[in-house]
């Protein structure tokens, strides 16, 4: 899974309730897609390590793991965090002891070791297709709904613009409920999300939208567990393989109608019992690419990448700003006249400059600097990426986009908590580091003791085990005075 997308599904996960994450764990599918695609490496071998451990682990046993360096250190209280948080892990005693939580154990020893009768990842179906499906056929698909949803966002922006299909009213209302679009009138308008929506790798767009339908999924009278649990499962199934229906729950058989609107799933009908999970479904746990040669991604007028069939990108930058893009198809060339001043139009390529006006319109849309430097770096050409030692995009243009930005800003806010009167210096050097080592920190303030953060759950957590500490240091102090008096 791409960073940004992990990053969005794990943001959502870390906001559910304890009793959510234990219905969640009880499906093998669902304990190893997080497991597999949302925690580090070293968080995995620990709970790899502790999977079948027969007792809780000892703290200082787990101390003797890591290498005391500070790398090491940090890698370890971030992979604690994120197993806390995604309730994977349990302490004990205050911190003295850890062990995984039963459901997520229990699960995931299912899942590596198989057997039950969960059929958590899938039925297959038994009868052949007598039209079977093939991969081009469902890469086609999901390409043509997917970018329909897309086609939709960009042309609020520019008026004229459209897909080969027109998304249903169900899939308008759901990019209005994630505020992509705003409807005035009977006018559909582009917002700030939209263009950074717009921006993302199609994995991270497909989770955007899937976490605004798991945010509404409760007014559509469906459990969002069932939700949930459905698309990390669809996340294990294999690409070209039909699936029965008959495993399914209400909420489940619901999806199927949506999921097949988003290009997830395809189905001759509404009311057959097979089904086919497309690229987008079965990418949702994974690294790889969700579109193969999409439009987002490079497209020539003969339906092939500018660099391969397997290859993805379509933009060259030189330094004097000028930017070269290799496609025809009006989906792309309208996401960069969001940023860029389009000069001029062949079969296959497009023309245009990056300027101090374009950059400051998209800054002004709600696009970052650092949105528009990402889009460029991913789908650069396959031959700015020849020489590994070498930049994928010009060093001057990539500063002078930033100092644009920064022109027309003097301040940066961040939501967050400040803390202070944490105790003394050490303790406030211990803290900070904790916090840093989290990656939540976001400024310190050491000549008056206080930092500010930008999560609050871990940390307090650490000053609740510290309080512990400190009540068993003073109790222990006065059993020791009183064995002295005797």
């Amino acid at each position: 899974m791409s960073s940004t997308a992990s990053l969005r599904a794990l943001d959502y996960l870390e906001g559910l309730p304890g009793t959510t994450f234990t219905k969640l764990y009880q499906q093998p599918s669902t304990a190893l897609a997080i497991f597999r695609r949302m925690l580090p490496h070293l968080a995995k071998t620990l709970v790899m390590a502790m999977l079948y451990m027969p007792s809780p682990l000892l703290a200082s046993d787990l101390d003797a793991w890591v290498k005391p360096d500070p790398i090491s250190l940090s890698a370890r209280d971030k992979s604690l965090s994120v197993l806390q948080r995604l309730r994977m892990l349990e302490e004990l005693e205050g911190g003295r002891r850890f062990q995984l939580a039963g459901s997520f154990a229990r699960s995931l020893r299912l899942a590596l070791t198989g057997g039950g009768e969960h059929r958590s990842f899938g039925v297959p179906c038994e009868s052949v297709d007598e039209k079977q499906v093939g991969v081009e056929f469902l890469d086609a698909f999901a390409r043509r709904q997917w970018e329909a949803i897309l086609y939709y966002v960009v042309g609020s922006a520019n008026a004229g613009l459209g897909g080969e299909v027109d998304i249903s009213a169900g899939t308008k209302q759901l990019l209005q409920k994630g505020e992509f679009v705003s409807v005035r009138g009977r006018t559909a308008h582009i917002t700030q999300a939209g263009f950074t929506f717009l921006l993302q790798e199609v994995n991270a767009q497909i989770w955007t939208l899937l976490i605004v339908y798991l945010e509404v999924s409760s007014d559509l009278q469906m459990d969002p567990i069932h939700v949930l649990s459905f698309l990390f499962t669809l996340g294990s199934l294999e690409l070209g393989i039909s699936y029965s229906t008959t495993n399914l729950t209400p909420t489940q058989h619901q999806m199927l109608e949506d999921l097949s609107d988003f290009g997830l799933v395809y189905r001759r009908a509404s009311d057959t019992t097979r089904y086919y999970p497309t690229r987008l479904a079965t990418t949702l746990t994974s690294d790889a690419p969700a579109l193969p040669n999409s439009l987002t991604s490079t497209t020539t007028t003969d339906g092939d990448s500018a660099g391969g069939n397997n290859e993805r990108g379509y933009i060259i930058v030189e330094t004097n700003y000028r930017l070269y893009a290799y496609t025809s198809s009006p989906l792309p060339i309208s996401i960069l006249s969001l940023f860029c001043t389009l000069q001029t139009r062949y079969p296959n390529l497009i023309t245009a400059k990056i300027t101090k006006s374009s950059i400051q319109s998209a800054i002004a849309l709600g696009i970052s600097s650092a949105q528009i430097i990402t889009y460029l770096t991913v789908h650069a050409h396959p031959i700015l990426r020849q020489n590994p030692s070498a930049p994928v995009l010009p060093p001057t243009v990539v500063d002078q986009i930033r100092l644009w930005q920064i022109e027309g800003e003097r301040m940066t806010s961040w939501q967050g908590y400040l803390i202070k009167d944490v105790g003394d210096r050490e303790a406030y050097e211990k803290a900070v580091a904790y916090a840093e080592a989290l990656g939540v920190l976001r400024k310190d303030f050491r000549n008056k003791g206080w930092f500010f953060v930008s999560r609050m759950d871990q940390m307090g957590s650490y000053f609740r085990n510290l309080a512990v500490k400190r009540k068993a240091q003073q109790q222990q102090g006065i059993e020791g005075g009183k064995v002295e008096k005797k």
